[in-house]
């Protein structure tokens, strides 16, 4: 199996300077003259977790007003070698679209991608935070209903010519499906059942059986826990309520927790932060047999 590869962006240039979801609050960060130095050493530390994971990870540099390039979930979508870029619903993030391009150009000229592609005009998604490829079941879960559109859901099925699964999100505080579930390696689905609308959580349990769903609790979900990094058994996250350790552990899975709230001040969390650059659409027996 190919080792996991994941992109990271340098937080130099990290702030919550603007207010596009209801975690931001610049007067907030502003007031925290530490934030800064804790984000620099928040977004070492999850570098570290992923490594020691047995994970490697590809570092892109800051850009000064660019604050939210830390977080390149949301840059593009990828998929046996193929990226799909972003284009965002908030004019605070379209700076980011012509900088993580270029690097998702330079990753393809190294031979770490083979194609880039971007989205038909006018169409909205916000790439991997609202396409989760769920490796147990052969399919993207899509977002939509706050930032990413059904239109971008189409079009990643196009592309991709995998099957997506839409879930309503409906709620701006979990505005990404990144934000509230997490397709875990062992066929788990751990996931906010608040955060969706009723025929979304219809949906999802109608597609999964109930022993392989993770309710998480308002606690875990409002400390970001669901938007994590998963590594076969090892599942990387903010700082967990002992309820989910448990629910986590009890299933087989190893929890490392990483103090990331200089990060959830602007509402991401380790999934936001990293992009998985190696998935592929191959069937894993293993995952396939959980189900």
């Amino acid at each position: 199996m190919a080792t996991p590869h994941y992109l990271m962006t340098d937080p130099a240039h990290f702030e919550v300077c603007y207010q596009i979801n209801p975690w931001m609050d610049p007067a907030v960060w502003q007031a925290d003259a530490g934030a800064r130095a804790r984000a620099a050493a928040a977004s070492a530390e999850l570098r570290q977790a992923i490594e020691t994971a047995g994970g490697v990870v590809e570092m892109i540099p800051a850009e000064a007003g660019l604050p939210d390039l830390v977080f390149p979930a949301n840059a593009a979508t990828v998929l046996d070698g193929r990226a799909l870029m972003a284009r965002f619903a908030h004019p605070e993030r379209r700076g980011e679209e012509a900088p993580f391009l270029a690097a998702f150009q330079a990753l393809r000229d190294r031979g770490v991608l083979r194609e880039v592609a971007e989205l038909p005009p006018g169409v909205v998604h916000e790439g991997a935070g609202d396409a989760l490829w769920d490796a147990a079941r052969g399919w993207f879960w899509g977002g939509h209903g706050q930032r990413s559109t059904l239109a971008g859901l189409e079009a990643h099925a196009d592309f991709f010519g995998q099957e997506v699964v839409a879930l309503e999100l409906a709620t701006p505080h979990f505005y990404h499906l990144d934000t509230c579930m997490r397709p875990l390696d062992g066929g788990h689905i751990l996931y906010y059942p608040p955060a969706f609308t009723d025929q979304a959580l219809r949906t999802l349990r109608d597609r999964v059986a109930p022993d392989l769903l993770i309710e998480a609790d308002k606690a875990a979900a409002e400390a970001l826990c669901v938007n994590a990094v998963n590594l076969g058994e090892t599942v990387i996250m903010a700082k967990a309520p002992p309820s989910l350790r448990a629910a986590l552990e009890a299933r087989g899975y190893r929890l490392v927790e990483v103090d990331l709230s200089p990060f959830i001040m602007s509402g991401g969390a380790a999934f936001c932060m990293s992009l998985r650059l190696d998935l592929t659409s191959q069937p894993h027996a293993a995952l396939a047999a959980a189900e």
